[in-house]
């Protein structure tokens, strides 16, 4: 219950989002189901990268507040990257469609309002969809991220640690899935079996299950994600000539097919920038604004180590000037020591329809400051277009807690048309530079020695083998796994040459835990190995490299 009169309440509110220094809006505030147009609820830009969270149950109005938020910030001129789950952002390249109806909310609020439309680069992984190719190559993502993406157990990722190791050691640069997989089978040969003797080496079933998941990967069309032309992520961190900071749109569009991927890829994004960016310290406005929408996906199931690297990269980039903000429907979906780190707090309805969402309500209410609302009716009553919020003010301070009625977006709130964004896309200079795969001499080559007589751009071209297959396609490692590594006939057929790429992965799946005492020995010397390894060859806190030409 409110312990001040309305009259009281509201001058707190507008003296508490009132700031010196350069902000956006929010919304106005609310108090006893009034909204006052006066006062403005702000977010200080150079607060954006103390990060923040916005959260709701689906359907409250989220991804209108990230439009909002991701206009303001463009004409502020602070480049923004999102992740678009529905499409729906693709409004942006749109301007907005003026009625009495949208005037009379707008004016409600202190809203003058006008149809835009603003700079967008549209993006897809792997050029997996209607974007510019986003590529990772195996080397820069690194063995940390790529052991979530293959579900690894701990052993296992120390033994790819391993891996990664050897490859940076002796110059064989991993560039994508058939280059791992060479070195993986170099080690697992009489050749090179003894090459990591010293550091343990690396056991068969380890090696297979490895081989296994990437496979599985390459089987479900995951690799082309990974190669060449690697996206620099300093494209992000551009301006359009009108001086607007230029949105960069990921689509995800297929998420529920590859959580996993996705959400590890962004991570890798945010990784490779905090490794690229020098330190500027606090800033008048951030560099790049970064939203992480399903923010939930990025720690089900995730490892310790995992999460620490999360929490490090979350309190140190801000001093790259980058501010994140993760997008999701309850704060529980982020871990506490995350969740800490988040100073601005733009929060949608919850619903309480279960004992869990009781539970959840009980638990996001204690994360906000006192407040004159009674919280639990402000979140469980708030309409759709409606957020509870708190932020951090110039002196480091949190604002007081305002219901706020927020503000509309000026481009078209849906989806553009499908034709707007493809020729977005055609028109991008960026698309020339990453449009097209390249394949060129990496650890494939050199372990085969195939390096003089491979192109240097275009599809992989790989040796042939008996069979006249290309060398490292899917059939013939899944044959090799059965055969070599694992010790047991071959199960999966050798491929038909009408079709090298159409054969499934194999089916029988060797085991991910309960590893053998070997993997054991392997683990303990890794863990002690692992710590130096980045240091040595230049790795950033997930294991990630870029690699250097």
């Amino acid at each position: 219950m409110a312990t001040t009169n309305a009259s009281d309440h509201v001058e707190k509110i507008r003296s508490g989002y009132t700031f010196t220094e350069p902000s956006i809006v929010l919304g106005a505030a609310k108090v006893e189901d009034q909204v006052y147009p006066d006062a403005l609820v702000r977010l200080p830009l150079g607060m954006m990268n103390r990060h923040g969270l916005v959260a709701g149950a689906t359907g409250t109005g989220k991804t209108i507040t990230l439009q909002v938020l991701t206009e303001q910030l463009s004409e502020a001129g602070v480049p923004v990257f999102v992740s678009d789950v529905k499409g729906d952002l693709t409004g942006l390249s749109t301007a907005g469609t003026s009625s009495e109806k949208l005037l009379q909310r707008t004016q409600s609020v202190g809203m003058q309002w006008e149809a835009k439309n603003y700079p967008v680069e549209y993006f897809a992984l792997g050029g997996d969809g209607n974007g510019i190719p986003v590529r990772a190559t195996i080397t820069s993502f690194g063995p940390i991220l790529l052991a979530r993406i293959l579900e690894l157990n701990e052993t296992q990722e120390s033994s790819l640690q391993l891996i990664f190791h050897y490859a940076d050691k002796k110059g064989l640069e991993l560039i994508d899935l058939k280059d791992l997989r060479a070195v993986i089978s170099h080690l697992t040969s009489d050749e090179g079996k003894d090459e990591l003797k010293d550091l343990g080496g690396l056991s068969k079933a380890t090696a297979g299950v490895i081989l296994r998941e990437l496979i599985t990967l390459e089987a479900q069309g995951m690799e082309k994600f990974f190669g060449e032309p690697e996206f620099n992520t300093a494209e992000l961190l551009r301006q359009a000539p009108d001086g607007r900071g230029v949105i960069s749109s990921l689509e995800l569009s297929t998420l529920l097919e590859k959580p996993l991927l996705f959400s590890t890829f962004l991570m890798w994004l945010l990784a490779d920038l905090f490794s690229e960016l020098p330190e500027v310290g606090d800033v008048e406005k951030p560099k790049l604004v970064f939203f992480l929408d399903e923010a939930h996906l990025l720690f089900r199931g995730a490892s310790n180590a995992f999460l620490e690297s999360i929490m490090t990269t979350v309190r140190l980039i801000r001093s790259k000037g980058v501010g994140i903000f993760f997008v999701t429907q309850t704060p529980k979906d982020v871990p506490g020591d995350v969740l800490g780190q988040l100073a601005n707090r733009v929060q949608h309805a919850l619903r309480a329809f279960t004992p869990d969402d009781a539970k959840a309500l009980k638990q996001t209410i204690s994360t906000f400051p006192t407040s004159d609302y009674d919280l639990e009716e402000a979140l469980t009553q708030a309409g759709t277009g409606e957020a509870i919020v708190t932020v951090m003010n110039e002196s480091g301070a949190p604002t007081p807690v305002a219901w706020t009625k927020m503000w509309t977006p000026r481009s078209q709130m849906g989806a553009s048309d499908a034709t707007i964004v493809t020729s977005t896309v055609q028109a991008s200079p960026l698309l020339s530079q990453y449009g097209t795969a390249v394949d060129g001499v990496s650890a494939f080559e050199k372990l085969n020695g195939a390096a003089a007589s491979v192109p240097a751009t275009g599809e992989s071209a790989q040796a042939p083998n008996a069979q006249g297959q290309p060398a490292g396609s899917v059939q013939d490692e899944a044959r090799r796994i059965e055969e070599d590594i694992l010790g047991r006939p071959a199960s999966v057929p050798p491929a038909p040459q009408q079709a090298p790429q159409e054969a499934p992965a194999p089916q029988a799946e060797a085991p991910k835990s309960r590893p053998k005492k070997q993997d054991n020995v392997v683990m303990d010397v890794a863990l002690d190995v692992a710590n130096q390894l980045g240091r040595e060859f230049l790795r950033g806190i997930f294991g990630t490299r870029r690699r250097r030409r």
